[in-house]
């Protein structure tokens, strides 16, 4: 078991059934699971990119990713439905939590002149998503063996009923907030 997903049943759930006024550990927001997804719009030209992709998001997230596709043919952009657009990874479980812990404690503090992540980005319903501009941020990825840097969004799925719940669960499992 991973020392994250051990804090939330230890500490975390204890505190957020108080603060929260849960009759029920039932009730106590959870974390549900963690999607990773990197946008490939180079991709419709360069075969390679998908390719080299696949790769470093198999690297940060320990698992396959899946290939998504264009809903809807676009002119202005050269899409027709059924091009590949991007890759995602879904996270759950004890993959999920060591992700999370591996981010807030290695991949974060690693970023230049970093203050702590956006309180704003929550969704209106207790899920968070964080945008990174480069994939070199996560330390299995040797900067000499990509081919470009890419961008990369994380999103925290969370069974709170709102921002305030899912940030203070967030906030007791460590993620580190800038202070408003």
């Amino acid at each position: 078991m991973s020392g994250l997903k051990e804090k939330y049943k230890k500490e975390v759930v204890p505190k957020l059934k108080e603060l929260g006024g849960y009759q029920n550990i039932m009730q106590v927001p959870r974390l549900e699971k963690v999607a990773i997804n990197i946008g490939l719009g180079e991709a419709i030209t360069d075969a390679k990119a998908l390719e080299s992709a696949e790769k470093d998001l198999a690297t940060i997230s320990g698992q396959h990713p899946v290939i998504t596709r264009a809903k809807k043919s676009i002119a202005a952009f050269k899409l027709r439905e059924g091009m590949t657009v991007g890759l995602r990874v879904t996270l759950r479980g004890e993959r999920m939590y060591q992700f999370l812990e591996k981010l807030i404690n290695a991949t974060l503090p690693r970023m230049r002149e970093f203050r702590g992540v956006s309180p704003g980005s929550f969704d209106g319903r207790g899920n968070y998503t964080l945008g990174f501009k480069e994939q070199t941020l996560f330390p299995e990825i040797d900067y000499d063996k990509i081919d470009k840097v890419r961008g990369l969004e994380v999103s925290i799925v969370t069974t709170a009923k709102s921002d305030e719940a899912g940030r203070r669960l967030l906030e007791l499992l460590g993620m580190p907030f800038a202070r408003d």
